[in-house]
């Protein structure tokens, strides 16, 4: 460690524990990353780091009154927001959108299996968790880098796929067998809140209602997670693309 630790401006601290607000990030378009992978990922992605601080030059007591973690990293940047473009829909695409998605973990973890199965585009209502929030960032893993989420009026984009000809899938309790049901591995499959479920505007527009069957015999867990149930769902679908030809 340098016996003389780089000192931080009372202006840079305010900055930084200001991004945990929405509203500062969207007004200065910025959020923080915290970790030296994940800034290295950042900074790979041509990510702009407008601050870069390390554990090692300005010591622990003052990474812990910028970090937003329990127990802070040995990097933390505040990064420029990506502008993100609205993905083209492709034919042969197969795209997710998130109706009221609120918790920040599921929507970092399923931006997390997105980016493992090779979804084609993520989408979310406006009223999903935002994407820059610090414990989606987090817990996206770097995939942040990789797959931006598109907010938009899911209901719109419905239409928009249907239009274009191509199913639009969504997971209800009551809806037929994922397995068993003939199902197309391209176009848009809807996931929803993590206790309402798909919202009755989208649901009616809906081609296909899906339902992940329970294996148990016998008394079973009401539903699953939606990150989990994302991840089951898309499998599924990838499979179907891959080994179904």
């Amino acid at each position: 460690m340098r016996e003389t630790m780089q000192k931080l401006t009372l202006s840079e601290i305010k900055t930084i524990k200001g991004l945990s607000q929405k509203k500062n990030r969207d007004e200065s378009g910025l959020f923080v990353v915290e970790g030296e992978k994940m800034v290295s990922e950042a900074q790979a992605a041509g990510f702009e780091v407008v601050m870069l601080f390390h554990k090692e030059e300005i010591g622990e007591e003052q990474m812990r009154r910028i970090s937003f973690l329990d127990s802070p990293s040995p990097a933390l940047a505040v990064v420029r927001k990506a502008s993100a473009g609205r993905p083209v829909i492709k034919e042969d695409g197969l795209y997710l959108a998130l109706d009221s998605v609120r918790d920040p973990g599921n929507l970092g973890t399923i931006m997390r299996i997105c980016d493992w199965f090779g979804i084609d585009g993520i989408f979310a209502s406006e009223d999903t968790v935002e994407q820059y929030n610090p414990k989606v960032v987090q817990s996206s893993m770097g995939t942040i880098f990789r797959n931006t989420v598109v907010y938009c009026d899911i209901q719109q984009l419905c239409r928009d796929f249907t239009s274009k000809g191509l199913p639009v899938y969504g997971t209800f309790l009551d809806g037929s067998d994922l397995y068993a049901s003939d199902i197309k591995p391209k176009g848009l499959i809807v996931m929803g809140n993590e206790s309402r479920g798909v919202s009755e505007g989208v649901r009616s527009l809906c081609t296909s209602k899906l339902l992940i069957p329970s294996f148990r015999n016998g008394p079973h867990a009401e539903s699953l997670n939606v990150a989990i149930a994302s991840a089951v769902t898309i499998s599924e679908f990838c499979r179907k693309k891959k080994y179904e030809k």
